[in-house]
């Protein structure tokens, strides 16, 4: 063995020495090495986990948090839509009333009109007809060449009158 010994240049007992070393190194790296460094490792697995576990319950409630406020949103569209008809109704309503207003107002307007002009032609006619009388009575009295009484002016003039309305 002296010749394996010198041409490898290990001894049995540095190799039995160097390997009680290793394997009391391992253990005592093992017990305060591993087990901290495998819990450490473990810790911060739950911590990821965990992290993992708040993001997805932070998605599901965004997920219904966007669908509570896509149905506001939809019932606000709604609403405002509802609004909208209701607004253009009341207008349309309000405009038709204003028509009505005014084209009451302006057959109001036309009926008084017409009342008026009735009026006036009536006055014009009564005016027309006192001066024809005047007229007549004046030319009746020269063509008779006397005076005349005044029932007998009146009884002409009535037949004047009648006459001249009948041929209006």
């Amino acid at each position: 063995m002296g010749q394996f010994e010198s041409f490898i240049g290990v001894d049995f007992w540095t190799a039995l020495f160097i390997l009680l070393n290793t394997l009391a190194i391992f253990f005592v790296a093992r017990k305060f090495l591993f087990g901290p460094v495998h819990k450490m490792i473990e810790d911060r697995q739950k911590e990821i986990d965990g992290m993992y576990a708040d993001a997805g319950k932070a998605k599901a409630d965004a997920k219904a948090m966007q669908t509570k406020y896509e149905k506001k949103l939809a019932g606000a569209r709604e609403t405002s839509e509802r609004m909208v008809k209701e607004a253009m109704a009341r207008g349309q309503k309000r405009e038709e009333e204003i028509v009505r207003g005014a084209n009451a107002q302006a057959s109001s307007i036309l009926a008084k009109a017409a009342a008026d002009a009735e009026l006036q032609k009536k006055k014009a006619m009564n005016e027309a007809k006192n001066e024809i009388a005047e007229v007549a009575v004046a030319i009746a009295g020269k063509v008779v060449g006397r005076e005349l009484r005044p029932q007998d002016q009146a009884e002409l003039v009535d037949h004047f009158i009648d006459e001249l309305g009948d041929k209006a």
